[in-house]
């Protein structure tokens, strides 16, 4: 028999009371309010000595607390028969809303979740709460959230919900028992963020995000199950009187603080639910040990304890345990650390605002890009940092150069100081001084933007790095961190001091085997790379890569290394050795079964290596596949989906299918321009691109406005001296060259040169190419005395830096050829122009403009020889790639 409702609210009522007071008073209180009623002060004790137990009900709610305690209050076997269309076939579990059974619908031969009401006499709220539910569930269809398929009530007044049936784990369980990387974890994280994000979208909050309620399938996506306590944004004041019951109405490991209280709830309430499985996931543990607490405990832990970061707690549970596989620099646990107590504040203020807020810093984080949030520190105000260490020709703009530098500095070497106590207090205070004056003293009009207060920021920490001497290790991390950011700067030179300095540092501090000297070894090959010093590269990526495949729990730090070896090949203009190298790394990424950010740029260096080496078809293919991932990592409206898009236009770009090609770039360009704003650095770079397109459709005033708007951002963000402002002079060169204004082209390209000769000192590929176009002026004019020696000029900077086989010295003899053909020197130009036309041949698809261009100036050449065979050999030639006009 059931007991009645109401003596059991009253049971519920008195046991809320009672729970929190020491033993005394919970004797006085009983005795104020049972009375003579000797039954229910024993029930109520019973229900306070259950609560006492070594495995409290703290995840139970008021029915499993009536199961344990009530004999009569076990559910009756459910009737025979059908839901609606459904037969049940089978239980799948019990949860504190209802019991959910799998059921088969035989007309569809599908398969469904029951889910039924159980002990709806306990409470008319809680058969309130059940069809809820249903009204929440009806309203949200995401591929992350499991669907609602039917609702019906049985006849004796029992409701039931079909809703769809979801194979998987739980998501700590996943994670664990595979062994997950950080960054698959991550992204996991990610795609349950959404999920939330589209409930928030609908006025719902879940309440009650943990593990067991978010099932990962086999295939990796993951399902956000139970709305059960769910609640709509709009209901009133229902709230404060759901949550009054304590901890028994939510999972308390992961309920926030407000909830605890059984104070009014939204959005930032889940968002700190997010935060406790994202620290539970990286670091291995919840941020709370609420076993064997008390109610009144466990609220007391929650309300006023203070969580352990999750590095700090990772790092003690990796100790001889098998999460090696977690691993992140420092600088990247100070980010996690970020990410993590942002999302758990006690203060619902000072959370994340909304999930979406959240996915954008996981996906700053995952691109490894500055974080949006900051810690509670000096860095608050200053800005954090997370290195970017993606590879990139074009340097990071000046003001994430300047945070660089020091915030890196400040959390390495202040976070170090007070974890480990190794700096003195009045050292320690004098760093914080000068953080302090950094960054709140100066012209704050300027902003960090300005070129020469970014160059006194990066002096001023390269000086206090150098002070570091009685702490080695956070000295030879800061010149790594500050070498990697001159190298994206383009101050190549200081680059390779501090590097150099940092990996002998490391090498005589871990030992030449350590894996910090094995990444210092890489960062250093990626250098050498970009200063075009290839034989060094390969010998120190190769030193990098065989340290870090031998080393436990460094399997995506080698993989990265060897794509930083592919990309060293493509740039030697070695593309089929280039191409092995990147199909190998990429058979061994996929070869783990999860997608990753690793794989995605490995996928991008190879699609690259694809596109110099003329295959279009296939880099084509893997950029697609790339944008796919892309958005399935990350979101569609994640930067990276503007990069690969750019990719694609690219390739249209070169095939000549301009107007594709245009429209690939208008749309990373509206992305880009969503994402960052019109006046990001970013955004000139995609404007760059979309110029060019016009200028290929012979659309030059549109050019023009686009290249002059992206030379403005440029020169405000880097100042009029950086490379990537000669990137923009540079189109605008060519745009000037097109309208026959030789004199503005010559003044554009000389200026190209002289920030390229600033930049990049002694030979350099990007001096060649400023070199070759100040020399198209001079040839446009015929101005072939000036002309040809810098033709020979670039020629010598290409196969100084890039070797006689490359693509732009085949391009090289191809224009000096041409230089001497229209000077009437037939005889030497053909030579040259063969040279050229092989080189080329080799590597580029038989189409592509400069061996038409070659074909074209080789016919001539043979003509005014008398050679009227081989003239018409090539004459035939190019009219065989020429584009077949339309049927």
């Amino acid at each position: 028999m059931s007991p009645d409702p109401a003596r059991w609210a009253r049971i519920q009522d008195l046991f809320h009371r009672a729970a929190d007071l020491s033993p005394d008073g919970q004797r006085a209180l009983l005795d104020a309010e049972c009375g003579d009623d000797a039954a229910l002060r024993i029930e109520v004790e019973s229900l306070l000595a259950g609560d006492r137990e070594p495995s409290p009900l703290l995840d139970g709610d008021v029915s499993r607390v009536a199961h344990a305690l009530l004999p009569d209050a076990r559910s009756a076997p459910l009737p025979a028969g059908t839901f609606g269309p459904y037969r049940l076939t089978d239980l799948i579990g019990e949860g504190g809303m209802g019991v959910v059974y799998r059921a088969v619908r035989d007309d569809l031969s599908s398969v469904a979740a029951i889910k039924v009401l159980r002990d709806a006499w306990l409470s008319p709220a809680r058969r309130e709460r059940f069809l809820a539910e249903q009204r929440t569930l009806a309203q949200l269809h995401h591929p992350s959230i499991a669907h609602l398929f039917d609702a019906g009530t049985l006849a004796d007044g029992m409701p039931w919900i079909a809703m769809e049936y979801v194979e998987g784990e739980a998501l700590d369980d996943y994670c664990r028992q595979r062994g997950l990387p950080l960054r698959d974890r991550l992204t996991l994280v990610r795609a349950v963020c959404e999920a939330v994000l589209h409930a928030h979208q609908h006025l719902v909050i879940h309440r009650d995000l943990k593990p067991s309620n978010i099932l990962v399938r086999s295939d990796g996506t993951v399902k956000l199950l139970d709305f059960g306590i769910a609640k709509q944004l709009d209901q009133g004041g229902a709230t404060a009187d759901v949550t009054r019951t304590g901890l028994r109405l939510m999972t308390p490991a992961y309920a926030a603080p407000e909830q605890v209280r059984g104070e009014p709830v939204g959005v930032r309430t889940d968002i700190y639910s997010l935060g406790v499985l994202l620290y539970e996931l990286v670091a291995g543990e919840l941020p709370f040990d609420l076993s064997n607490r008390t109610p009144g405990e466990a609220e007391a832990m929650i309300l006023k304890g203070e969580p352990v970061r999750p590095s700090v707690r990772a790092a003690r549970a990796r100790d001889g345990s098998p999460r090696d596989h977690l691993q992140a620099s420092r600088a990247e646990w100070a980010d996690l650390d970020v990410l993590c107590l942002t999302a758990m504040h006690a203060d619902p203020a000072r959370r994340y605002r909304s999930a979406d807020a959240l996915i954008r810093d996981l996906d700053h984080f995952l691109a490894r890009e500055p974080l949006d949030a900051r810690p509670d520190t000096l860095g608050y105000r200053a800005a954090t940092f997370v290195r970017r260490n993606r590879r990139a020709v074009t340097a990071s703009s000046a003001a994430l150069v300047a945070i660089v530098a020091l915030v890196t500095f400040y959390t390495v070497r202040l976070s170090q100081a007070r974890d480990r106590a190794l700096l003195e207090s009045v050292r320690a205070q004098r760093i914080q001084g000068f953080m302090t004056r950094l960054f709140q003293g100066g012209d704050e009009g300027a902003g960090p933007a300005d070129s020469l207060r970014v160059v006194t920021l990066l002096q001023s920490g390269v000086a206090e790095a150098r002070a570091l001497d009685r702490e080695p290790a956070v000295q030879a991390d800061l010149y790594q961190t500050l070498g990697n950011i001159y190298r994206q700067l383009g101050d190549l030179d200081q680059a390779d001091s501090l590097l150099q300095t940092g990996r002998a540092q490391w090498r005589r501090l871990a030992g030449p085997g350590s894996v910090e000297a094995a990444r210092a070894a890489v960062a250093l090959g990626d250098l050498r790379t970009d200063q075009a010093r290839f034989d060094e590269a390969d010998t120190l990526l190769r030193e990098g890569i065989s340290a870090l495949e031998r080393m436990p729990g460094q399997a995506m730090a080698a993989a990265d290394a060897r794509v930083a070896r592919g990309r060293s090949l493509t740039e030697r203009g070695e593309y089929a050795p280039a191409i092995a190298v990147l199909d190998s790394v990429v058979a061994t990424l996929r070869a783990r079964g999860s997608e990753s950010t690793e794989l995605l740029d490995a996928l991008g260096e190879l699609a690259s290596a694809r596109f110099y080496a003329g295959d279009y078809d296939h880099a084509d293919t893997l950029n697609l596949e790339v944008l796919a991932m892309t958005r399935r990592i990350f979101g569609d409206r994640h930067p990276r989906v503007a990069e690969d898009l750019m990719n694609l236009g690219a390739t249209e770009q070169e095939r000549g299918n301009y107007p594709e090609a245009e429209q690939y770039f208008r749309d990373a360009l509206a992305r880009t321009v969503a994402f960052h704003g019109e006046e990001h650095y970013k955004t000139a770079g995609n404007l760059v691109y979309v110029g060019r397109a016009l200028l290929l459709q012979n659309r030059l005033p549109e050019a023009k406005q686009a290249f002059e708007q992206s030379l403005a951002i440029r020169e405000r963000v880097f100042g009029a001296s950086h490379p990537n402002v000669a990137n923009t002079l540079n189109e605008l060169g060519s745009l000037a060259i097109r309208e026959s204004r030789y004199d503005e082209a010559e003044v554009a390209f000389q200026r190209v040169l002289s920030i390229y000769q600033q930049a990049y000192p002694g030979s350099s590929y990007r001096t060649g190419v400023a070199t070759a176009n100040l020399a198209d002026t001079y040839l446009y004019r015929q101005d072939f005395r000036r002309a040809e020696p810098l033709y020979r000029q670039a020629l010598a900077h290409y196969i100084a830096t890039q070797g006689p086989e490359h693509l732009n010295t085949g391009i090289g003899y191809i224009k000096l050829g041409r230089c001497l053909l229209r000077s009437g020197r037939f005889r030497a130009a053909v030579p040259e122009t063969e040279r050229g036309y092989a080189i080329v041949a080799k590597i580029a698809s038989p189409d592509v403009s400069f061996l038409q261009a070659a074909r074209l100036d080789l016919s001539i050449a043979f003509d005014s020889l008398g050679d009227a065979a081989t003239a018409t050999r090539y004459r035939a030639e190019r009219e065989q790639y020429l584009p077949k006009p339309a049927q």
